[in-house]
């Protein structure tokens, strides 16, 4: 249910747009959608959110239905959970406590799955109207949709204070193993792309169809949550770390911003971003602010910062068609930073690619070297991290290359004389 004040959602978004968002976040942990609606609200009640008559009324609906959890997509204080559940005779589930249910069955990696637990422990925190379910693991998330009821109050608080500790420990010790491996690529200069976008805006797709993987890619929100990376190719390039990161969503709760910096640190350490947006779905322009938004929060996008490019990829065009179509090809053949794409297609991510190794060597300086003859695999080299835009075969044999290289393949090129 959307509970809806009368000012609108926030950001230009249509109101039956977030509820079909939130019918799809629904969708995304395996629950059959049995009904949803819009639900005005003139003020909201602080013990049960709805008003007296509304919930009445929602609760012969979830009883005719015989439905057993209501999602609020909304903040619903810990006391308008607990009074609600009593009326609705239902479980009831806000916006972050489902996000992070959906969080909580799509992390795999290690770090995912201990940044998923702290979220929602520092979620728990702050109501405890649900005992420590998550524990006992009825299902695959996180306890908001089963449980024994509520346990000791202060022997949960002991045991979440505990956890979190715990967490926040082995969090800095993968924390640490992750600088590692980055220190490691920054040694030997590889440029980092970073897929970014709204959830199920086609990033895995992309991803896909741009390294050959075979990572997750359905219609599904948070489809992915762990990053992936793998090396490409590009033109000028023979090796470029591509990443496929989590996609964002309208308020996603601060829980998850917070702990999933360390997730989105591909995206902070990246020399080109890719925006990913889906531009066949109605809200794509809400879609766009809220991926600023959240890249203002990670400090990606910075007034008072030298910045990593960003890329708009138009996603989804097959899904365009007629003066739609055509009008926002040509706004993307106007924009140089901006590709109209189908990765499922694959129209124009050739040019997507093109776009990216553009912008990659637009700090790049043209050199001139003369190499010996017996220097093939220096020449070579040069050809594949370089852009070779002029050779000369001198008379004793050694050839002149007038190369554009970035500093890093310079600096790496020179220091293996």
């Amino acid at each position: 249910m959307l509970p809806d004040f009368g000012r609108g959602t926030g950001e230009g978004r249509d109101s039956e747009a977030k509820l079909a968002e939130a019918v799809g976040l629904t969708e995304a942990i395996a629950l059959d959608v049995v009904h949803s609606e819009i639900v005005k609200i003139r003020k909201a009640s602080p013990s049960h959110l709805f008003g007296k008559g509304q919930a009445e009324r929602i609760a012969a609906a979830i009883a005719a239905m015989e439905a057993e959890v209501v999602i609020i997509d909304g903040t619903v204080s810990p006391i308008q959970q607990r009074n609600l559940e009593k009326a609705l005779c239902a479980k009831v589930i806000d916006r972050t406590g489902l996000i992070l249910e959906i969080f909580g069955e799509r992390a795999s990696t290690r770090e995912g799955t201990l940044q998923v637990e702290l979220a929602h422990l520092n979620y728990q925190a702050s109501r405890l109207v649900r005992s420590w379910t998550h524990l006992e693991r009825q299902r695959g998330g996180f306890g908001f949709l089963g449980g024994p009821g509520e346990t000791q109050i202060e022997a949960d608080r002991r045991l979440i204070r505990d956890r979190i500790a715990k967490l926040k420990r082995e969090l800095d010790d993968v924390k640490r193993t992750r600088s590692l491996h980055r220190t490691r690529r920054q040694k030997a200069p590889y440029p980092v792309v970073a897929l970014v976008g709204y959830t199920n805006a086609g990033k895995s797709t992309l991803f896909n169809r741009l390294t050959g993987a075979d990572v997750m890619a359905e219609d599904l929100l948070f489809a992915t949550l762990d990053p992936t990376m793998r090396a490409i190719e590009l033109p000028g390039f023979d090796k470029v770390i591509l990443s496929d990161t989590v996609g964002f969503v309208s308020e996603l709760p601060t829980q998850l911003v917070a702990a999933f910096r360390a997730t989105l640190e591909e995206v902070l350490e990246a020399d080109v971003i890719v925006h990913v947006r889906d531009v066949a779905h109605p809200d794509s322009q809400a879609q766009l602010a809220d991926v600023k938004t959240v890249l203002r929060e990670l400090g990606v996008v910075d007034a008072g910062k030298d910045n990593a490019p960003i890329i708009e990829a138009l996603n989804k065009i097959d899904l365009l068609h007629g003066e739609a179509r055509t009008a926002l090809v040509e706004q993307a053949a106007r924009d140089d930073d901006a590709v109209a794409i189908s990765a499922v297609t694959g129209e124009g991510v050739d040019a997507l690619q093109a776009q990216i190794s553009a912008t990659l060597q637009r700090s790049a300086r043209v050199y001139d070297y003369t190499l010996k003859p017996e220097e093939g695999r220096r020449i070579a080299w040069l050809h594949q991290h370089g852009e070779v835009v002029e050779r000369r075969d001198e008379e004793d044999g050694s050839v002149t290359l007038r190369v554009r290289l970035e500093d890093e393949a310079r600096a790496r090129f020179e220091g293996n004389r």
